[in-house]
């Protein structure tokens, strides 16, 4: 895929802080929102997820702030897969002004948690291949 997934989110004035920042723990709930996007996009649903015993679960977010969001800015978020061999996979993120300014990178550690048993799935990319009818959304 030549261009990683990305919805446009507006930041809205409840969001900020006493600075008229973003509030820092929002772009969690974008960098999540992202991600959700993305699944629905690739046919994935929480409903299918949980129908087949499964379900995401995040392990690690690191995030870097570069530059300062205001209420009415309006964002891209980014959401690109990184696969490599074991339990776990890699969210590569960006969150971005409409003019292209980098305002935050985040990246996430995340694996597939069966539900029933509370373990990591040792194949992750088994579920996506599974149940996406989009493959190329996850680098598939």
């Amino acid at each position: 895929m030549s261009e990683p997934f990305s919805v446009r989110v507006t930041v809205r004035g409840y969001e900020t802080d006493v600075q008229g920042h973003l509030n820092q723990a929002v772009y969690l709930n974008y960098a999540e929102h992202a991600r959700w996007s993305l699944l629905q996009a690739a046919g994935i649903s929480q409903a299918r997820l949980v129908g087949r015993g499964v379900g995401p679960v995040a392990l690690e977010t690191t995030i870097r702030y570069r530059r300062e969001l205001l209420a009415g800015d309006e964002v891209d978020v980014s959401c690109a897969f990184e696969w490599g061999g074991g339990k776990t996979f890699r969210i590569r993120q960006e969150i971005r002004k409409a003019d292209g300014t980098l305002a935050a990178e985040l990246t996430a550690v995340g694996g597939m948690l069966n539900l029933a048993e509370r373990k990591l799935l040792p194949d992750p990319r088994k579920v996506f291949k599974d149940l996406a009818t989009d493959l190329d959304l996850f680098g598939l």
